[in-house]
C-alpha cells in the first residue's frame, strides 16, 4: 500500500478512505488531486498507459477468434437463440429536438467483426415524407422498409459505397469538362454532374440485395424500442430473426413481451459485444445527422441561386466545413473553391448576407477593400 494516492478528481468521502487506507497500510496514508508538477505529468502518463493498454485489450478481443466466439456464444444463451448469431444489424435513430432531419443508422457485426461496406443510413420519411417521427415511430419505419420484402430485403437505405461513387463521377465530371459542359456551358456541367448524383444515390430497391438476413437485431433502447422492432418484422412476416435492445442507463439487455430486463455480467464478452455494436450504430446515426443537418443548413441558404445547385453546394461544404465558415467568407476566398467564379461567387456572397444586401467588404485580387 502507498503512502500516497495521486488522484485527478478529489474522491467523495475522502478523509474516510485515507483512514480506511492507513488502517490497511499500518501507516498514514494521504490521498491528493494532482494539479500540476511533476506529480500531474506522473498521473497523466498513467493515463496514457491505461489507454493504450485498454485500446490493446479490445484489439486483442477482435482479433481473437475464440473471444469473438465466447462473445456470440454467450449472447446466444443470455438470449435462449439455438445457434450464435453470426450476423447482428444494430439500428438508432437521431434527430434535432422536433424531429428536424431525422436519419437512421443500420450497422452490421459478422463473425463478431464490423462490416462497414455493409452499413446503411436511413433518411426517415414518415407519411408527409418529412420524417418528424416519435423514435418509435421512426425505427418502426426503418425496420419495416429494411423488411419490406419478408426474409429478402427491401429499401437497403443509402451505402457508404454509393456515397463514394458519387463523389468519383462528380470529380470526373468536372475534371472531363474543366467546369463547362458540352457546349461551353458551366451550368451544363453541373447538371450532368447533379445526374450523376441521382443517379447513384438513391435508394436501393434490389429485393436480392440483403438476401443474407441477419440473425439478430439489436437497437439502442429499452421494451418500447424492442416492442417497436419486434412489431415492424411482424408485420413484414420475419419470424425467424431475434430481436434485443441495449438500454445505455444500467447496460440491460431486453427483449419482446419480457416484463424484466436480462442482466449480463459487465465483463462478460457477450456483453462487450452487444455494447461495441450498440455504439457503432448510435456513433453512426449521429454522423450522419450531423451530415444531414450541415446539407440542409447549406441548402436553405443557396437554393435560390441560379446555377449552385446540388453539386457547387457540395463543393463549398468540403472546401469550407460550414455555413458559418462559409458566411465569413470574402468574394475572393469563395472564388477559390473549384468551379465558383467571380460572378457565382458574388451571388454565393449576396445570398449569405440577406440582411446587409451582401454589400460588404468584398476583396479584390490586391487585397484593397477601400472605394
Amino acid at each position: 500500500m502507498p503512502q500516497e494516492v495521486i488522484v485527478p478528481i478529489e474522491p467523495t468521502r475522502h478523509e474516510e478512505l485515507e483512514r480506511w487506507l492507513s488502517d490497511r497500510r499500518g501507516g498514514a496514508v494521504t490521498i491528493r488531486v494532482a494539479a500540476r508538477g511533476e506529480k500531474k505529468a506522473l498521473m497523466d502518463r498513467a493515463n496514457e498507459n491505461a489507454a493504450q493498454a485498454l485500446q490493446r485489450s479490445k484489439m486483442s478481443r477482435i482479433s481473437d477468434m475464440a473471444t469473438r466466439s465466447r462473445a456470440m456464444n454467450d449472447v446466444a444463451d443470455a438470449l435462449g437463440l439455438d445457434e450464435a448469431p453470426l450476423r447482428i444489424e444494430c439500428y438508432d435513430i437521431s434527430n434535432t429536438v422536433g424531429g428536424a432531419f431525422q436519419v437512421a443508422s443500420m450497422v452490421v457485426f459478422e463473425d463478431g467483426i464490423a462490416k462497414k461496406s455493409e452499413y446503411r443510413r436511413f433518411a426517415i420519411r414518415g407519411a408527409d415524407g418529412n420524417g418528424a417521427l416519435d423514435d418509435l415511430s421512426a425505427l418502426y419505419e426503418t425496420l419495416t422498409r429494411r423488411f419490406r420484402h419478408g426474409n429478402i430485403a427491401g429499401d437497403s437505405g443509402e451505402s457508404m459505397d454509393a456515397e463514394q461513387r458519387a463523389a468519383k463521377a462528380a470529380q470526373q465530371s468536372h475534371d472531363t469538362s474543366h467546369g463547362t459542359g458540352s457546349d461551353g456551358n458551366p451550368a451544363d456541367s453541373e447538371a450532368t454532374a447533379d445526374q450523376a448524383n441521382a443517379e447513384i444515390i438513391q435508394q436501393n430497391t434490389n429485393r436480392r440485395h440483403f438476401a443474407y438476413r441477419p440473425n439478430l437485431v439489436v437497437v439502442d433502447g429499452g421494451k418500447p424500442q424492442v416492442m417497436a422492432a419486434a412489431k415492424a418484422l411482424e408485420d413484414c412476416g420475419v419470424d425467424d430473426v431475434a430481436v434485443c435492445g441495449l438500454a445505455k442507463r444500467l447496460e440491460e439487455v431486453w427483449v419482446p413481451d419480457d416484463d424484466y430486463p436480462i442482466i449480463l455480467r459487465r465483463q462478460s464478452e457477450g456483453m462487450y459485444l452487444l455494447q461495441r455494436v450498440r455504439d457503432e450504430s448510435h456513433r453512426f446515426a449521429i454522423t450522419y445527422h450531423r451530415q444531414t443537418r450541415r446539407k440542409g443548413a447549406l441548402r436553405s441558404a443557396l437554393d435560390d441561386i441560379p446555377g449552385i445547385g446540388a453539386t457547387y453546394q457540395k463543393r463549398l461544404l468540403n472546401h469550407f466545413g460550414s455555413v458559418r465558415a462559409m458566411r465569413e467568407a470574402t468574394v475572393e476566398q469563395l472564388e477559390q473553391v473549384k468551379g465558383i467564379g467571380h460572378a457565382k461567387a458574388e451571388a454565393i456572397f449576396t445570398a449569405l448576407h440577406p440582411d446587409d444586401g451582401g454589400t460588404a467588404a468584398t476583396p479584390k485580387a490586391g487585397g484593397d477593400t477601400s472605394d
